[in-house]
């Protein structure tokens, strides 16, 4: 690709946040007509370099350049005057109006708003890049992927040249995915300049022409994308070499029996909404058991229930102990379950709300699987300790010490923290929703190696999560969730993307 002027040049760009140095000296020069990949482990400074150019923060040394002229960007409106905008992994929306009333919030205009005439602008814009979204629809009303429509549209209708986008597939499914990365081709090709921040390699390689790479806040290099392979992009990302290999091995049939029985559970919340629908399926011992599903689908109120965290309308969970031996654990809270004898780990959604003690330290959060067991009113924390520095070194957790707090510590430490303190509790059933949310590529493929040594420990190990690459890759099965309701349970081995894409959207699996 012939290099003209960059549209956006950062120069000497630092930013630091206490003593964390997120960003140290980083050059990049971004261009219109192409979309630019940001590639870096998690805590490499790409969002915060982007929140940057989107005027969220501001940066403590360098400067920016548009179209080769220096520019102060304070703010986002700052970064809206040079047709700058990003679109963040939470969209900010308001629900009760339409998508044309959501796009005209917060622009200057004298006397009323003609909402038939922005209607029409907003609907020119989505047929000159194919965008599928209605002007009048309320925002209640939509999908993930229409509300994210919504938020593009936002940005090209006050006049943005220059797109950043937040991992912006997390929540979409394959399908929904392919027709976003249509709508950004023809973007680009429309002379749009697009950073995305993502770390799917496979969706790099589909939709980027150039990558570039940041380690530990630095810039470490770029690529073509097309002459990368997913390894070279990994390496960079790391600094050294790393598999990307996932085994599955096949499940160990001496183990095999199944341990729960989900059978007709239906859960509502406190307003009466009903969050699981008549579901029902088994657990084996030995595998792992993926559940896929768009964010929200009841993956969240599934696993709660079964570890005792929340309250079932109606059916049952059956835990079995031994081919004699059957617990009902309905009713139950985790106290009740563990004392019958019940070793089940949950490694839950949210971290620090439910998982972990903030403003504990590693070693007393270590002792809140532990503290039980002992019977004097002083509690020993000569084995807690241990586990911490355990974990600290096995899963190469990041931390001054394990008297640290662990609201100190970067989420993707807190995570590691967490998994390993349930892994070693030795459990019959691992429960893990979104177990390497936040972790960079190396931390990631140590959770999947635990996890399958547990799978060939004879642990029932029920694995949540958002990319189906990696489901496709790690599950022995995969049950799909579809608004509550179990949409299909289908063969890790053999099934495929776009299978579990249909699942994801529509009961049964027919046209989306």
């Amino acid at each position: 690709m012939a290099k003209q002027q960059p549209a956006v040049s950062l120069r000497g760009i630092s930013k630091s946040f206490g003593r964390v140095q997120a960003n140290n000296n980083v050059d990049l020069d971004i261009y219109r007509g192409e979309i630019l990949a940001l590639l870096g482990e998690n805590g490499s400074g790409k969002t915060t370099l982007m929140n940057m150019l989107s005027g969220i923060y501001f940066p403590d040394s360098g400067h920016i350049e548009i179209d080769g002229k220096p520019v102060s960007i304070g703010s986002p409106k700052d970064a809206f005057n040079h047709g700058i905008g990003m679109i963040h992994q939470h969209f900010k929306l308001v629900n009760v109006f339409t998508a044309t009333e959501n796009i005209l919030l917060g622009l200057n205009q004298k006397g009323k708003f003609d909402l038939v005439a922005a209607a029409q602008k907003v609907k020119d814009i989505c047929d000159a890049y194919g965008f599928n979204v209605d002007p009048n629809q309320k925002v209640y009303d939509m999908s993930v992927s229409q509300k994210q429509t919504v938020e593009i549209v936002k940005l090209l209708y006050r006049g943005a040249e220059i797109l950043i986008l937040d991992e912006p597939t997390a929540v979409l499914t394959p399908q929904e995915t392919d027709k976003l990365f249509a709508v950004l081709r023809n973007m680009r090709d429309d002379g749009k300049a697009i950073i995305i921040i993502t770390h799917k390699l496979a969706e790099v390689k589909d939709i980027s022409d150039r990558v570039v790479v940041l380690r530990k806040g630095e810039y470490v290099g770029e690529m073509t994308t097309a002459e990368a392979t997913p390894q070279q992009m990994t390496n960079m990302m790391v600094g050294r070499q790393v598999s990307l290999n996932i085994e599955r091995p096949e499940p160990e049939m001496k183990y095999r029996m199944e341990r729960i029985r989900v059978k007709n559970v239906t859960v509502k919340s406190r307003e009466g909404i009903t969050k699981l629908d008549d579901v029902s399926f088994s657990i084996y011992t030995g595998e792992i058991l993926g559940i896929a599903g768009i964010s929200g689908s009841g993956q969240k109120e599934l696993l709660e229930a079964i570890a005792g965290l929340q309250p079932v309308e109606s059916g049952s969970i059956e835990y079995n102990v031994d081919d004699h031996q059957v617990e009902e654990l309905i009713g139950m809270d985790p106290l009740k379950i563990a004392e019958m004898g019940v070793v089940l780990s949950f490694v839950p959604e949210d971290r620090l709300g439910m998982g972990l003690v903030g403003s504990m330290d590693l070693t007393d959060n270590m002792m809140l699987r532990s503290f039980r067991k002992g019977l004097s009113p002083l509690t020993d924390r000569r084995e807690p300790r241990h586990l911490a520095e355990l974990v600290v070194d096995e899963l190469e957790v990041s931390t001054p010490s394990v008297t640290t707090p662990v609201s100190k510590l970067s989420g993707g430490n807190v995570q590691k923290v967490l998994v390993g303190r349930e892994i070693a509790a030795a459990p019959t059933v691992l429960l893990s929703a979104y177990a390497v949310r936040g972790l960079d590529v190396n931390s990631s493929y140590i959770i999947y190696d635990l996890l399958n040594r547990q799978k060939g420990n004879g642990v029932a190990v029920v694995y949540v999560g958002e990319d189906l690459d990696v489901l496709l890759e790690l599950c022995d099965r995969i049950l799909v969730m579809c608004e509550g309701k179990v949409s299909g349970i289908v063969d890790g081995r053999t099934t495929t993307k776009n299978e579990v894409g249909l699942l994801m959207t529509k009961l049964g699996g027919g046209e989306a």
